[in-house]
């Protein structure tokens, strides 16, 4: 078998020993015969990969040392025979019951001396050293076991790591040896971190207080870092494990649960050898265009701009192709939470991701599970495991990314617009919130609130979009020629050199969009002595010494002589009380008092622009605002419903993707000669294309 079996891999997880009929054994006929089933099943809806292992240490180690590595060995055979590769887990996120016993000292605290309770998963402090003598001892008999299997193509270390904060004992221990390689002295840290202040000043590294009750924003600052970092070491650690057995041909990968506490996704991407994530959305009708009003908060993405967010946020990983390792296939999440996609919605999700950078879809899971905590997270195949709708329809998309995937074979996605992403910031903003939540409490994902805006305005404006980590950046001049608009909104956190690199990116001819927050604090989240933005202002042609929460919408006009088309657009949750000096207004409060200060502002800046916006934007104002910054392109679609998404493949073709997020049939005009990927159907520039209910068209265009 190929290492890489298909251009676009297609599958999911495969858990055969959760099977009721392996439970009484791996070698009773009813077990074989099930597996043989699956197989087939797989093979028939066009599986190429699947996904084992990672999820039962217990079974690969039921006692201390004792080791039953065989009951794989029927799974990896026949996948092999059929076709399918396989990823192969280590299990080091669900400890077993021996191993929480024998070495109780491996609990995670979640705060300082209260041990998280045993009885879930990723319960353990996994910097200590006994875990690590256990984990390093399985993962290693697994691996030498099947590395070498042939229908193994990659690795997944571990499972979404970063779940917690570790307050355990070594942890701060580690944290206070950090502090004092990072700043020398005691008398170093009490400067930069401003200890005078409420009577904080150490004397020796002993004073050092933890950190549960902890207000002291750049104490915060410093022990998020340090806890993402473990996180980085420890994927970091079983990545070069699995290194040592791998082949020069297979991967090594973990899965990535975005937004988690203890993690900075672009350092563990970087220990890997290609980025997975999780994507899970909400489906039927959140995945409407126009949007329908939010329902109840849920932890899963809302929206198809959250959905194609999820995709550009895993390629800003690494700037690379990615890989989704989990996500719908059918209902996901608790019991109460039960909404099954409509026909075509697995479809048009699987290609949004597609058309983003993605070369692995894999659903979680095979079959739904009969027990445990996640019984109502559907599976391809329901409690009965007989193919029901949803094996259908992801069988029809198996078949569609088989025909499609040599023709998007080395796919890189288009990018009409850059978005600066800043753990950091999202460290600093999470320890001192500038935006309140409805309820008027902090909104500790400041970050997101102030950035995500803008990406939706972009999205809804029928751009494309890059998520660009700070550390990224490159130099000024190429990241202009590449990235026409940069938005810098949020970047809270911000050294010198970044802040001269985002005057120099505008100088060198790109247009740089200014949000709230940036330019207003140090790398240290310290508030910045000088007039803000900071080393940004005279660029901007505007500054501010004052800013306010907003509570509801405040209307906004287009200033006079302004291109922004306003019709019904707020300012929300935040606003600085701009002042020109040399910028152009383009959007003002209707306010009595609001109303003296330009909400958007633009000013020319050597070869290019600085736009500032002094507010979160609504979708009205943000989507305006985009349409402005981005020339219009014929492939952008009016039509609400329509969303068009491109790339160019390893032969230099250009690939368009055209989405209905709809019940209602729609039309769209080609503005060039193209050919149906899917029906190879050709169809003449100028010539409409008709797409049904939650449809989506895969087109080549011609040469």
């Amino acid at each position: 078998m190929s290492a890489w079996p298909e251009p676009i891999l297609f599958g999911a997880a495969y858990y055969y020993e959760y099977q009721p009929d392996v439970v009484g054994g791996f070698d009773t006929d009813a077990a074989k015969h099930r597996l043989e089933e699956d197989l087939d099943l797989m093979a028939e809806a066009g599986f190429s990969v699947i996904r084992v292992g990672e999820s039962v240490w217990s079974t690969w180690e039921p006692e201390n040392g004792v080791f039953d590595l065989d009951w794989l060995r029927p799974v990896l055979d026949g996948a092999l025979e059929h076709g399918i590769g396989v990823v192969l887990g280590t299990p080091t996120y669900a400890v077993p019951p021996w191993l929480a016993r024998l070495y109780p000292e491996i609990a995670a605290e979640d705060r300082t001396g209260r041990r998280v309770g045993w009885g879930a998963r990723q319960e353990v402090d996994y910097t200590h050293p006994a875990f690590r003598f256990h984990a390093e001892r399985v993962i290693r008999k697994i691996l030498n076991r099947y590395a070498d299997h042939p229908a193994v193509i990659g690795f997944q270390v571990d499972n979404e790591p970063g779940v917690q904060l570790y307050h355990n004992e070594g942890v701060f221990q580690r944290f206070t040896d950090h502090l004092r390689r990072t700043y020398g002295d005691v008398e170093t840290l009490n400067r930069e971190w401003g200890l005078v202040y409420w009577s904080h000043r150490l004397s020796t590294w002993a004073d050092l207080w933890r950190p549960d009750g902890n207000a002291q924003p750049q104490y915060e600052q410093a022990w998020r870092r340090f806890q993402a970092e473990q996180t980085t070491d420890f994927i970091g650690w079983q990545a070069d494990i699995a290194r040592e057995y791998a082949h020069e041909d297979q991967f090594v990968t973990t899965c990535i649960c975005y937004g988690r506490p203890g993690i900075d996704e672009r350092a563990v991407a970087g220990t890997l050898s290609i980025t997975a994530g999780n994507p899970y959305y909400r489906m039927q009708d959140a995945l409407a265009l126009p949007a329908e009003p939010e329902g109840a908060p849920h932890w899963t993405l809302d929206g198809t701009a959250a959905l194609y967010r999820s995709a550009d946020v895993m390629y800003g990983s690494r700037q690379e192709p990615f890989l989704v390792t989990e996500t719908n296939a059918q209902a996901i999440g608790e019991p109460s939470h039960n909404l099954p996609a409509y026909d075509g919605q697995w479809r048009q999700a699987a290609w949004a991701l597609v058309s983003r950078g993605a070369r692995m879809v894999e659903y979680w899971h095979w079959h739904t599970l009969h027990f445990g905590a996640e019984t109502y997270w559907g599976g391809v195949l329901p409690h009965s495991r007989q193919p029901g709708r949803a094996y259908r329809e992801l069988a029809r998309l198996g078949a569609e990314l088989r025909k499609a995937g040599p023709v998007l074979d080395g796919l890189v996605p288009h990018a009409d617009v850059a978005v600066l992403y800043s753990k950091e910031s999202e460290w600093a903003l999470g320890a001192q919130p500038a935006l309140a939540n409805a309820d008027g409490t902090p909104d500790r994902d400041s970050f997101h609130s102030i950035a995500s805006p803008f990406y939706k305005g972009a999205f809804d404006a029928g751009l494309q979009t890059r998520i660009v980590h700070t550390e990224q950046l490159g130099e000024p001049e190429a990241a202009a020629a590449e990235f026409p608009v940069l938005v810098a909104a949020g970047i809270y956190a911000a050294d010198d050199a970044l802040l001269d690199w985002l005057e120099r990116y505008a100088a060198s001819g790109g247009h740089l969009v200014l949000g709230p927050r940036t330019g207003y604090g140090d790398e240290e989240a310290r508030a910045r002595l000088e007039v803000k933005p900071a080393r940004l202002h005279e660029a901007a042609g505007v500054w501010y010494d004052e800013f306010a929460n907003l509570h509801g919408g405040l209307a906004v006009r287009s200033a006079e002589g302004s291109p922004l088309e306003l019709d019904g657009a707020a300012a929300t949750k935040w606003a600085d009380g701009l002042v020109l000096e040399g910028a152009q207004a383009l959007a003002e409060y209707v306010h009595p008092h609001y109303g003296r200060f330009p909400a958007v502002t633009t000013n020319a800046h050597g070869q290019g622009r600085v736009t500032y916006v002094g507010t979160v934007p609504d979708d009205a104002l943000a989507e305006s605002l985009f349409r402005w910054l981005a020339p219009a392109d014929p492939w952008r679609p009016d039509h609400p419903s329509l969303t068009t998404t491109s790339g160019v493949t390893g032969t230099g073709h250009t690939v368009r993707f055209v989405h209905n997020w709809s019940w209602n049939e729609a039309e769209f005009t080609l503005p060039t000669a193209a050919t149906d990927v899917l029906d190879d159907t050709d169809h003449a520039a100028g010539g409409p294309i008709r797409l049904g209910p939650w449809d989506v068209k895969i087109l080549r265009e011609a040469r």
